[in-house]
């Protein structure tokens, strides 16, 4: 057993925001035939998915983005499963609008939400799908990121959520290498990020 991550915020205010591509990705994995209803656990909204013979949850923490951790440790102790067996899918405001970056470990570049399940886990060493959402102004980051996608950027983020989605499974298919090799691959510039 595996598990995928998407990080966001809980509630209809947020949703579609920049900051909840991550929920998004997860809510696309499990619309699949494979994969069963969410149920709440773990602080979290957790759906079982089938990919090949191998199940997977998908996870969503309902603690609110900064305190995802907690969500995740919860999970990841009661299945005892290592950090290496966690991809989280998440945004990226460094990355531009639409660009994929996956990473078998990292730190957590700044993101609250990855922050959080850092502290909590007390490691850097897990796989993680970041989905560039676009840079802010200064000092308009917190508005950019719960704010919503403007109508010109929506089939470029259609575009990378279906490409995350793909990600996903690669990942769960074949590993985080190729993962890494198949969808940085367009951009050595994120590959140096």
């Amino acid at each position: 057993m595996r598990i995928v991550v998407g990080l966001g915020n809980p509630g209809k205010q947020y949703h579609g925001t920049r900051h909840n591509v991550g929920f998004a990705v997860v809510d696309g994995l499990a619309s699949s035939p494979t994969a069963g209803r969410f149920q709440t656990r773990f602080s979290a909204q957790i759906a079982e998915w089938m990919e090949g013979n191998e199940k997977i949850l998908l996870v969503k923490p309902e603690t609110f983005m900064n305190l995802s951790g907690r969500a995740v440790r919860q999970v990841m102790d009661f299945y005892q499963l290592q950090p290496s067996e966690m991809l989280v899918v998440c945004d990226d405001v460094n990355l531009p609008l639409g660009r994929l970056r996956t990473r078998a470990k990292g730190s957590h570049g700044g993101h609250n939400g990855l922050r959080d399940i850092q502290n909590h886990l007390g490691t850097q060493e897990y796989p993680r799908l970041k989905i560039g959402v676009g840079g802010a102004e200064k000092g308009e980051m917190v508005d950019h990121v719960l704010g919503r996608f403007k109508p010109a950027e929506r089939p470029v983020m259609e575009e990378a959520l279906l490409a995350a989605m793909q990600a996903v499974v690669v990942w769960a298919n074949q590993g985080v290498e190729v993962c890494m090799n198949r969808f940085n691959a367009d951009s050595k510039e994120a590959d140096q990020k």
